[in-house]
């Protein structure tokens, strides 16, 4: 299943991917969901008991069943991924006058979560072979910029201190958890993964979200399962997980009538309908998971031949759950990455290039941030194309 080699680059991109996925009724999107299994009896018990809200059943046995299939100890599901990072920061103990190292190349949430409570990002460099923090280029960046005060990492060039360090494991590939701990623990940050995109994702057999002290997860409409809106904070430490629920249900201290609140807390519990949706994919996962895998065989031939494009893949010690397909395009043709983008979507498949990088959005330009060097060169170079698992299936 090869292309040729000649041709413009968007025109074999656009041969190569409809020579793996076949022919579509209409426009292909990136990643859409798929209901194949108890979805609707699921939801349809919700509506036919008006257990619809935080209270019902499905609630509890989705966080069991993500406890379970994760390796974790508990798991806190909360309205999104996005509020579960938020509460993941708060409860490692971010303050504002503080900064957070968030990878620049991530999608807003990471940096958003850390803004939330009054902190700093602070923007640091990815590596080609992950898509996600490179732990040698930071280590190297933290001993020229940072030393450790009492137990506290402060950055020298502002004053603050530096708490905390969120790996975000982009489109589902694995960062190099191994190495980034040696520097979290080398400079007394802790660690909280950004699993938003990595359901299904191991890192030397264990999940991602389950290495640092906490990780968050998302279900939005386009990930690997969803729950339409939905995310999980996970977590090792009871004490922790006790404390992300309490405060996921407005900090509001158990009782028959009275309503007392002990702290400020947030109004960020899924409710019974998302999460009955959510048992029902969950059960779906190894299907999901292998589908997406043929895909990516299929893409590999597709695209063995097309020069100046390379897939992405897994590396080694790892398993990704290939949420979304990437293309990189070689430095000499990343001039035609905004052609790729028209020609394809022009031809009814969608495809869209990575996030624009975080340091640069108005509200962050100001932050601190290290050389950008890889990141801008992904920025320039990355691509997704349709992921979607039952394009295996046509």
């Amino acid at each position: 299943m090869s292309t040729t080699k000649s041709g413009s680059v968007s025109a074999r991109v656009v041969d190569a991917i409809r020579g793996a996925i076949g022919p579509q009724d209409g426009f292909t999107p990136l990643h859409k969901p798929t209901f194949e299994n108890h979805e609707w009896d699921y939801v349809k018990e919700c509506i036919d008991t008006e257990w619809v809200s935080t209270a019902g059943s499905y609630v509890e046995q989705f966080e069991e069943d993500l406890a379970e299939y994760t390796g974790a100890e508990r798991a806190i599901v909360t309205v999104s991924g996005t509020a579960a990072l938020h509460v993941s920061l708060r409860l490692a103990g971010i303050t504002s006058e503080e900064e957070v190292l968030v990878p620049a190349l991530s999608f807003v949430a990471t940096a958003n979560a850390v803004a939330y409570l009054g902190a700093t990002p602070h923007f640091v460099d990815s590596e080609e072979r992950t898509l996600g923090l490179d732990p040698e280029k930071l280590g190297a960046y933290l001993d020229d910029i940072a030393e450790v005060r009492d137990g506290t990492c402060v950055n020298t060039q502002t004053g603050r201190p530096i708490k905390a360090l969120v790996p975000m494991h982009a489109y589902g590939h694995p960062v190099a958890l191994d190495a980034l701990q040696e520097v979290a623990e080398r400079y007394h940050l802790t660690l909280v993964e950004d699993a938003a995109e990595s359901l299904g994702s191991l890192y030397k057999g264990t999940h991602t979200g389950t290495v640092g002290r906490l990780g968050a997860l998302s279900f939005n409409g386009n990930k690997t399962i969803t729950t339409g809106g939905g995310g999980a904070i996970l977590t090792n430490d009871d004490e922790l997980a006790d404390e992300a629920l309490h405060l996921v249900r407005v900090a509001k201290e158990d009782h028959e009538w009275e309503y007392f609140h002990d702290q400020t807390g947030y109004n960020y519990r899924m409710p019974n309908l998302n999460a009955a949706l959510g048992c029902a994919q969950l059960e779906q996962m190894p299907s999901f998971l292998d589908r997406k895998r043929a895909l990516v065989e299929r893409y590999r031939d597709a695209f063995e031949e097309v020069e100046g494009v390379t897939l992405f893949t897994e590396r080694e010690n790892t398993r990704s759950n290939y949420w979304l397909n990437v293309l990189l395009l070689d430095e000499n043709v990343a001039d035609r990455r905004d052609a790729v983008l028209a020609a394809t979507n022009e031809a009814d498949i969608m495809t869209r290039p990575t996030w624009q990088l975080l340091s640069s959005l108005p509200m962050y330009e100001d932050c601190p941030r290290m050389d950008l060097a890889t990141a801008e060169s992904l920025e320039r170079r990355l691509i997704n194309i349709p992921s979607t698992p039952t394009l295996v299936d046509a």
